[in-house]
């Protein structure tokens, strides 16, 4: 004789039903596979051949430790101005090369200690704009607004990836030149340069986007 149906407390009917979708590993995604959290410098087991996460940390940790150590920051009597350009990507990989230069940027800011500025061209238009408004008198200054206070450059940095790749039947290979430079506004003389190379290799390649 089968025994008769018993409906428990709702949070007990919520428990039996949630206990086939968690474990105490953590939650885990419809596929059932685990979402697992890393540090943006580990390489993870989702990886190609191509320029990811880690590769970029380490590069910007590096160049921005190298340019901190050159005489013309570190010893400047005044911390000398610098301007971002966009990074050159000549690899086969679609990077969002602002990552490096943003990256860049924010590791010499916090690391510095006032060492070395940054102008923000981004917000040019901007700028320009709010200083009109102040000198029709739309808006109130604090200064005369008829005084320009853009500051100018001292050293542009730029950076170049560049990249070389071989595909054959045992797999893929890729070998990427991240270099980055420091050119004085004045006399065009390249003050720092330094540069990072990493090679990997794999049996199949990995689509990046």
């Amino acid at each position: 004789m089968s025994l008769p149906f018993r409906s428990g407390p709702p949070f007990l009917l919520a428990a039996a039903l949630l206990g086939g979708c968690a474990t105490s590993e953590g939650v885990r995604n419809p596929s059932g596979v685990p979402v697992t959290e890393m540090r943006p410098d580990e390489r993870g087991f989702v990886a190609g051949t191509g320029i990811e996460a880690q590769d970029m940390v380490a590069v910007t940790d590096r160049m921005a430790r190298s340019i901190l150590g050159i005489p013309q920051i570190s010893r400047a009597a005044t911390p000398p101005s610098v301007v971002l350009e966009p990074v050159v990507n000549n690899t086969r990989f679609p990077v969002n090369k602002d990552i490096f230069l943003t990256r860049l940027r924010t590791q010499l800011n916090s690391k510095a200690s006032g060492r070395v500025s940054f102008l923000d061209r981004d917000l040019m238009k901007t700028l320009q704009r709010e200083r009109e408004l102040k000198r029709s008198g739309q808006v109130t200054a604090s200064a005369d607004p008829n005084v320009v206070e853009f500051g100018g450059a001292d050293y542009f940095l730029t950076g170049k990836l560049d990249g070389m790749s071989t595909r054959t039947a045992a797999g893929t290979s890729d070998y990427v030149l991240y270099s980055f430079r420091l050119t004085d506004a004045r006399t065009s003389r390249i003050v720092w340069e330094d540069s990072a190379e990493i090679k990997k290799q794999g049996l199949e390649d990995a689509a990046y986007r």
